[in-house]
């Protein structure tokens, strides 16, 4: 685990209120798909949990919405300022040798842990990619998203593609592309509408969620979430990946 200064190496608006931030750690850091990190900036008592897009030796990017006053800060960072980083945090996701067709589902932020899946898998996997936006205007990262054997960018408006969400699109897809496992990211209703979506067909489905944290390392219990079977999950530490229906969305 790497925890310490970073230098940022750009950090640029892709989407209205969306921004892609590239730093440079000290040494080598390995990442697995859906890993995440706690980012530092100054001025702010808790760090920031960010999925990781790209890992790539020393230099990592991730993507963030602006929405507060701690990310409207990172925003404003440049190239050569410093910020404090936790990193790799969470299990990620993790493509069995078996399952040679994947299906991926995103919305919002969530198609940026996504974006490590296919950087991972595409080439050794059949992936289709079913990915949900509000606007025309919100679509972002079609270069990385272009990775996998087959793309549909949904939007609520229909500005863009296909008119509907991404869980939709891949409804219509689903008896053809067959899909051994399906891994997902995203809001909370956007689950909820994949999870009854898929109920009753044998085919896992794995989904990353998104809480707010505080430490990313299990020891402050702000991301706690309800396991089916009664019990309590810490989604930083336990996650953020879970199978749809071990937690309660």
């Amino acid at each position: 685990m790497y925890e310490g200064s970073v230098t940022v190496l750009e950090n640029r608006p892709i989407a209205e209120g969306i921004f892609s931030l590239t730093f440079a750690t000290e040494g080598e850091v390995k990442v697995r798909c859906g890993q995440f990190c706690m980012v530092g900036i100054a001025g702010f008592p808790l760090r920031r949990p960010i999925a990781v897009c790209k890992a790539e030796g020393e230099r990592i990017t991730v993507c963030y919405q602006v929405k507060g006053e701690g990310t409207a800060a990172l925003s404003r960072k440049q190239q050569g300022d410093k910020l404090s980083v936790l990193l790799p945090l969470g299990n990620g996701f993790f493509v069995e040798e078996g399952e040679k067709k994947v299906a991926l589902v995103g919305g919002g932020v969530g198609i940026f842990p996504l974006i490590s899946v296919l950087r991972e898998y595409a080439g050794s996997k059949e992936i289709f990619s079913y990915m949900g936006f509000r606007t025309k205007a919100a679509v972002c990262m079609r270069y990385e998203l272009q990775r996998g054997e087959h793309l549909v960018l949904a939007t609520d408006d229909g500005s863009e593609g296909y008119h509907g969400t991404a869980v939709q699109a891949l409804m219509e897809d689903i008896d053809r592309v067959r899909p051994d496992v399906i891994l997902s990211c995203g809001p909370t209703p956007m689950l909820h509408a994949l999870k009854s979506a898929v109920a009753g067909r044998d085919i896992p489905v794995y989904v990353s969620l998104e809480e707010r944290m505080g430490c990313g390392i299990g020891a402050c219990l702000v991301c706690i979430c309800n396991r089916t079977d009664g019990s309590h999950a810490r989604v930083c530490k336990d996650g953020p990946v879970f199978g749809i229906g071990e937690v309660e969305i």
